[in-house]
């Protein structure tokens, strides 16, 4: 039996995920005001969901950032709405949290089980 099972690959792969949006979040952002700049995101909802149902492994998962080249916010050109990417940020710093925090306790239910808590 291995320790790192499908949900603890799971949560790791997520956590990944979660702190690749954030970097790109962050970069679309601090690119508010670049001129004809377009947003970057990264699905890793729907990444992690396809890799689960046909089986790939979830330790190697990766992450690819997607282009928003059809959306234009301002009259520069830019595809960045500053109070959109605020939104999104508040909302992946959040779940990002929850990853971290049921992986804590995951980690202190193996620590119990293993009598080194």
């Amino acid at each position: 039996m291995s320790l790192f099972d499908t949900t603890q690959l799971s949560l790791e792969a997520a956590l990944r995920g979660s702190s690749m949006r954030q970097t790109l979040l962050t970069d679309n952002l601090a690119n508010v005001n670049t001129p004809g700049y377009q947003r970057k995101d990264v699905d890793f909802h729907a990444a992690l969901a396809d890799a689960m149902q046909t089986g790939r492994p979830l330790d190697t998962l990766a992450f690819g950032p997607t282009v928003d080249s059809s959306r234009v916010v301002r009259p520069d050109g830019s595809g960045v709405d500053p109070d959109q990417e605020s939104a999104e940020l508040a909302k992946n710093a959040l779940e990002y949290e929850s990853l971290v925090q049921v992986a804590g306790a995951r980690t202190q239910i193996l620590q119990i089980a293993m009598g080194v808590r």
